[in-house]
């Protein structure tokens, strides 16, 4: 399955539910909530009180990716919040196999986040226990930056991490994400899509999430 995540970085908040329902319009069927601290990445946006808020404007399946130190002191109440798809990185985690394992008895997909300097070796373990691992394609912390050309590999090299342990893995990418490389990262093997600015940095949202679409089914 391919889809198209909006990423809400990029959203107008001021405008936040207007924003959600035209994406969703579109044809999105997850949202892409980004939860940073300021202490795991060198920015704070938003918590557990405006994922609640959100859970009650759509029925979109709300994607969580705690950029957060000690995540798994917080994964379970994102659960909680309404959130159905949880992912906390590698890199902030030493205890992520009972993070990712809490996560998905509270009923919800759990996901592994890798940075672009985290050597995919990294999760030969915490992949038989993630439901999808999403693969950074920028540094965290900021939205609107430049894909970076190495993460093409990467998806492919991850691709085939997967295939030969026999996982049912799903392959989530974020960072980057436009028209100009949407259709490479799909032949690659990615199948959810996190795009922020090249939505909603659009004049319309709704055809933006159409378009990606589009350009990146060609290899579905």
């Amino acid at each position: 399955m391919y889809s198209i995540a909006p990423s809400i970085l990029s959203a107008n908040f001021v405008r936040l539910e207007e924003e959600i329902a035209a994406v969703e319009r579109g044809g999105a069927s997850i949202l892409h909530v980004d939860v940073m601290d300021g202490r795991f990445v060198p920015n704070i946006t938003i918590g557990l009180p405006v994922v609640k808020s959100i859970r009650k404007a759509t029925s979109m399946t709300i994607d969580t990716h705690l950029m957060i130190v000690e995540p798994g002191n917080y994964a379970v109440q994102f659960v909680e919040a309404g959130a159905d798809m949880v992912s906390v990185h590698i890199e902030a985690d030493p205890h992520i196999h009972r993070t990712l394992q809490g996560i998905r008895d509270a009923g919800a997909k759990a996901g592994v986040v890798v940075n672009p300097g985290t050597p995919l070796s990294a999760i030969t373990e915490a992949i038989y226990h993630a439901d999808f691992v999403l693969l950074m394609s920028v540094n965290p912390g900021f939205g609107g930056q430049k894909f970076i050309p190495r993460s093409l590999a990467r998806v492919r090299e991850l691709r085939q991490m997967i295939t030969e342990r026999g996982l049912n893995v799903k392959i989530e990418i974020d960072g980057g994400i436009d028209l100009s490389n949407i259709a490479d990262v799909a032949e690659a093997g990615a199948e959810i899509m996190v795009a922020g600015s090249a939505v909603f940095g659009t004049d319309d949202p709704a055809e933006a999430v159409r378009s990606l679409t589009q350009k990146g089914a060609v290899w579905v």
